[in-house]
């Protein structure tokens, strides 16, 4: 059995369902790195990133929260990092995080060392890195977009617009096609135990890095394990209609050759066993159903049940 100050785990993703892994994994291991998708274009991080040509800070300042100490120290700053300023003004909807993050690469020069001087500021659990060394920009082949023209191909192109759209993606790529990727990151998934890849968008925050040439051959060469968490339901516009088994199906579609050694899934987002069961075999993954919502009912994972999921699913429990 392993122990788990002794085991190293990635986990890859960007917005909410990232935050939900990371609250759940820095309860399992202290040797924790996330990997954050760069191609938000919304919002505070898409005024930042126009303005000043910087990475898009808002999932990286997300992830960095969810790592916060859980002293009064680590609440403060997480308070502060997501405080959002109310104003007539310019400042109006962004982030102090994102703002602190752009000052640090500013001052700094460096992605990397302005994250980990975050890090060292909230007492983190955990390091944050981007998943490139460039901001991105995600295009989407999508059928259907008009209602009138079900079958008609269109492109969208950027994260909100391919995250809501009102048709069904079939395909999805980066520009530039073939981004450098982080080479901290790369280095992390060379030396993990396990990497982690979900909950959250599909298309928008897991897929994308499996489209970064560098990281996408960690990810197929690591001797690390691989675990995929579900979504608890489908997301309204990009995976509108999503069963449990569709996820698996369409990150084998886009990664063939990538092997998965665990499926963790929760009992109420399990519409098809047999086609589930199926999808995880193609994959090569145990399928483990535990209960992981909220007891509220709401779309969340709980933080807890997550991480006594994962403790059994790495061994360690």
């Amino acid at each position: 059995m392993n122990r788990p100050a002794d085991l190293a785990v990635v986990a890859l993703g960007g917005g909410h369902g990232l935050a939900a892994s990371l609250a759940a994994l820095r309860r399992v291991t202290p040797r924790l790195t996330a990997v954050v998708t760069v191609a938000d274009d919304g919002g505070s991080s898409g005024r930042l990133r126009r303005e000043l040509g910087v990475l898009p800070p808002g999932d990286l300042r997300m992830a960095l929260s969810a790592l916060c100490d859980d002293g009064e120290w680590g609440r403060l700053w997480r308070d502060v990092l997501q405080h959002r300023f109310a104003s007539a003004g310019t400042l109006h909807d962004h982030a102090m995080g994102n703002l602190l993050i752009v000052t640090l690469w500013e001052l700094l020069g460096d992605p990397v060392s302005g994250l980990d001087w975050v890090g060292r500021l909230l007492g983190a659990r955990g390091r944050v890195l981007p998943m490139a060394a460039v901001p991105l920009d995600i295009e989407a082949t999508v059928e259907g977009l008009d209602p009138a023209r079900p079958h008609d191909v269109d492109t969208v192109r950027g994260q909100f617009a391919v995250a809501t759209t009102a048709g069904r993606v079939v395909g999805v790529r980066l520009i530039p096609e073939h981004p450098p990727a982080c080479e901290p990151a790369v280095a992390a998934v060379d030396e993990a135990d396990w990497v982690v890849l979900g909950p959250g968008s599909w298309y928008t925050s897991v897929l994308p890095h499996l489209f970064v040439p560098e990281l996408a051959a960690a990810l197929h060469a690591t001797p690390a394990r691989r675990c995929v968490t579900l979504n608890l339901d489908a997301q309204k516009g990009e995976t509108e209609g999503f069963g449990a088994a569709t996820y698996l199906e369409v990150l084998a579609r886009h990664a063939p050759e990538l092997r998965v050694d665990a499926v963790l899934v929760d009992p109420s987002a399990v519409d098809d066993e047999a086609r589930l069961a199926e999808a995880a075999a193609e994959v090569g993954a145990s399928l483990v159903v535990r209960p992981l919502r909220e007891s509220d009912g709401s779309p969340r994972h709980d933080a807890s049940l997550l991480a006594a999921a994962y403790r059994e699913v790495f061994g360690l429990a």
